[in-house]
């Protein structure tokens, strides 16, 4: 039996004690994580980031010494930065598009349920197993890969086949898709791979929902636009 990865370390910062003592009840609700520390301030928090080095930080914006988005930025300045999830009142274009481009992997606005921040760290979770598993390959990442773990960022899930969809199947209608020049109907599908045409029309629809292809109408004369896929960005 394959061991479970270790508990990833979670720091939650936030001047609120009250609000810091939840976040902290909600994190070790959520399995694979434990909760290294609390902190109130930057300052706090700045120290034990470096000394402990948790994997994860649940960042407030508004703290009483310096702005949560400056702690960020030096935090990513650490030899071994964390990732973060911002979690703020803060729901103005500058603080979100700052956050962003500091590289945080979430922003969730308060108040929100635990289910929403839950969802948020399991993707957070996923995302670290998965790259985990590329780095102790001796191959590097193809294209697809990548683009499933900026998908689970975005959304929080891999690109995987719905229960009851065929792995394999998957991967062949992506790549018939990926080597289309420009772009794909679902018959084309059907007929390349032998499968019926409402069987290709579910797994280009299921590519489409987790962003590995995208959906385009094709508009003739009379009757309803014609589905075509191709690769995103194709």
């Amino acid at each position: 039996m394959t061991a479970a990865p270790p508990a990833l370390r979670t720091l939650i910062v936030d001047d609120d004690f009250r609000v810091a003592s939840l976040h902290a009840q909600f994190v070790a609700k959520v399995p694979g994580f434990d909760v290294s520390g609390i902190a109130h301030t930057a300052a706090e928090a700045f120290e034990m980031v470096a000394t402990d080095r948790p994997d994860l930080v649940l960042l407030d914006l508004y703290l009483p010494d310096e702005p949560g988005l400056d702690l960020m930025r030096r935090m990513g300045e650490l030899p071994d930065q964390p990732g973060v999830i911002v979690i703020t009142a803060a729901r103005d274009l500058d603080h979100i598009r700052t956050a962003i481009t500091q590289g945080a992997v979430h922003y969730l606005v308060k108040p929100f349920r635990f289910a929403t921040l839950a969802e948020r760290l399991g993707a957070f979770r996923d995302l670290h197993v998965r790259l985990a598993d590329l780095g102790a390959r001796t191959d590097a990442a193809d294209q697809q890969e990548v683009d499933g773990l900026f998908h689970l960022m975005r959304t929080g899930s891999i690109t995987t086949p719905p229960k009851g969809q065929s792995a394999e199947t998957m991967r062949l209608v992506r790549d018939y898709v990926r080597q289309a020049d420009p772009d794909v109907s679902a018959s084309d599908v059907a007929g390349h791979l032998g499968i019926s045409r409402p069987t290709a029309q579910r797994y280009l629809t299921s590519l489409a929902q987790q962003g590995v292809i995208e959906l385009r109408l094709r508009y003739g004369t009379t009757g309803r636009p014609e589905h075509r896929y191709r690769t995103v960005g194709g």
